[in-house]
């Protein structure tokens, strides 16, 4: 019964030091739908889902707006990395922490900006990426250099 109860107070120890890492991964930023980003989106919808633009202006009777924000995961890939920051920490008896905290602050998504053109019933006519101009235009992350080698290479 000493072994059981023993047990029990190194997991609840575990379970109480884990917490940033699990909490950082569940709360990171969600994915924008970038499709909105198309021709004929009403403004509306833009500002929706990213949010306020940086900056706007209207010169002639068209309207201009600079969005940016953090393109982040789908809920399920923030769910499957919470749940693996608890495994790893009750695994490591929350020693996990010291890695898995630094790897979230650093995984937080990507910043994103466009400079969106609207016509003169506010709807989207031109979009110009700012910063992150694959993921705009593809509506996805890039494959990482070395995949690309090998992509070529194949080739």
């Amino acid at each position: 019964m000493a072994k059981l109860g023993a047990l029990v107070a190194v997991v609840f120890l575990a379970l109480q030091s884990a917490g940033c890492s699990v909490y950082m991964a569940a709360n990171q930023p969600g994915q924008k739908d970038l499709a909105l980003l198309t021709k004929g989106q009403p403004r509306a919808k833009l500002t929706a889902e990213f949010g306020q633009p940086l900056h706007t202006e209207v010169k002639d009777g068209v309207r201009k707006d600079i969005f940016q924000w953090q393109q982040g995961y789908h809920a399920g890939v923030r769910a499957g990395r919470a749940v693996g920051h608890a495994a790893a920490n009750v695994a490591t008896l929350g020693l996990w922490e010291a890695v898995g905290t630094p790897v979230e602050g650093y995984m937080n998504g990507t910043q994103l900006s466009a400079e969106v053109t609207y016509d003169r019933e506010d709807r989207v006519a031109v979009v110009v990426p700012l910063k992150g101009e694959q993921e705009i235009v593809t509506g996805s992350t890039p494959p990482k250099p070395e995949a690309r080698e090998k992509v070529q290479a194949a080739n």
